[in-house]
């Protein structure tokens, strides 16, 4: 099969770096010839605390991805993280001009400035503006308004922004790893092209990527983000707390966490017990599973109410395809059935699919954003929108952006 671009993505998260390298076929498929995943350091909270450290996490992703592939890795796109995240929705209306009355491109980009020059703050950058929908003369839900007949334009967008700081420092450490950045994408949306299905995001839908100390999430409604947001709990969170509550090491509680939780307490005998070994001490212990359980259960709760409470505060109502849990600390046991008790929605737990290639151990939540990275440069290939495709110098966003919605509709 005919071979039309190289991709590379870069998921630069708290507790691991992973770079993926995938061959985009001429009818979209793509193969994963190259894989790097490498324990991250330098990262808390999916934001840089120390950027020699991040360098060479990065460094020894992208040098293994390339030993794998033979391929040179030179650019890619790299998601973004981190509670500094944010999204707002933001119109723009112009009034249709040309003999004609016929809306034109220009039109459309006309549009498009006017929504997107909303007023950020100057500490924070743009990372997306992506239309939503289009009003044609009071006429809803329009997708394409291109040549149609109108006196006033409208375009709904979604604007997803990001502290500058934080942005500069991750775009520092990716060009140190001698990486230029075809564009950062907000991890939620980057996992949602790797998991959602084009139905969900039409009826409605959130995507939840639980990592290990975030979780990336998006709101989708009839095909297009309408909130994008980021919450401070992860999978650590759960961690942390079996240490503590059975006073033993985080390295002892993530595998009791792994091997023996699960968030169903139903599943679990009440006189099962685990053997474990006590912080600074030789000998061994033993621990009942249901307490280790129990507090699983009682985390795991709080961050689905978390998640809740956030998706009210959209005010969009229901999501009727419900929610999809992604990420590493998605894979919990259990997670699934509690997610459905709390949020009293449909919940699923789904990992990527429909890609080939070097694919074992990486078809899993955890590695949603990093795949999802791969499918957002495909579709942009797919759009025709070059511009993605050149590198961004650090902190240079905002132009950037322009230079892409003018090739949104070229």
């Amino acid at each position: 099969m005919e071979r039309e671009a190289v991709l590379v993505g870069i998921d630069v998260g708290t507790s691991k770096v992973c770079a993926l390298i995938g061959e985009v076929a001429r009818d979209g498929s793509l193969t994963i010839v190259g894989k790097g995943v490498v324990p991250a350091s330098g990262l808390k909270k999916a934001v840089v605390v120390n950027i020699e450290q991040t360098v060479r996490s990065i460094s020894g992703a992208v040098d293994h991805a390339e030993r794998l592939s033979g391929y040179q890795i030179d650019r890619a796109f790299v998601g973004v993280g981190g509670q500094h995240v944010e999204s707002q929705n933001s119109r723009g209306a112009v009034a249709v001009t040309g003999h004609q009355r016929e809306v034109t491109r220009e039109d459309i980009n006309r549009a498009l400035e006017v929504a997107r020059a909303v007023s950020i703050p100057s500490n924070r950058e743009v990372l997306h503006v992506l239309p939503r929908g289009f009003i044609v003369d009071g006429q809803e839900g329009v997708k394409d308004p291109l040549g149609m007949s109108a006196i006033r334009l409208e375009i709904e967008t979604h604007i997803v922004t990001a502290a500058a700081t934080p942005v500069r420092n991750l775009a520092k450490c990716v060009q140190a790893a001698n990486v230029k950045i075809d564009e950062l994408v907000a991890c939620s949306l980057a996992s949602a092209e790797a998991v959602l299905s084009d139905t969900e995001r039409d009826l409605g839908v959130a995507v939840a990527d639980i990592g290990a100390s975030t979780i990336d999430l998006a709101l989708f409604l009839d095909g297009s983000p309408f909130k994008t947001a980021v919450l401070p709990v992860g999978g650590n969170n759960v961690t942390n707390d079996v240490a503590i509550g059975l006073k033993t090491s985080l390295q002892v509680a993530e595998e009791l966490k792994t091997m023996h939780g699960t968030c169903d307490l139903s599943t679990v005998d009440e006189d099962e017990v685990i053997s474990v070994s006590m912080l600074g001490e030789a000998a061994g212990r033993t621990v009942s599973r249901i307490e280790v359980c129990r507090i699983i259960e009682a985390r795991m709760r709080e961050t689905f109410e978390m998640l809740a409470a956030e998706i009210r505060s959209s005010g969009e109502g229901m999501l009727p395809a419900g929610i999809v849990l992604t990420g590493g600390a998605a894979q919990l046991a259990g997670a699934a059935a509690l997610g459905r008790e709390v949020l009293d929605m449909p919940v699923r737990v789904s990992g990527p699919t429909g890609i080939g290639g070097l694919t074992d151990n990486i078809l899993t939540p955890a590695y949603s954003t990093a795949i999802g990275l791969l499918y957002w440069g495909a579709r942009g290939l797919e759009a025709g929108d070059s511009q993605r495709f050149e590198s961004a110098p650090a902190g240079g966003l905002p132009s950037r952006v322009r230079d892409a919605l003018r090739n949104l509709f070229p």
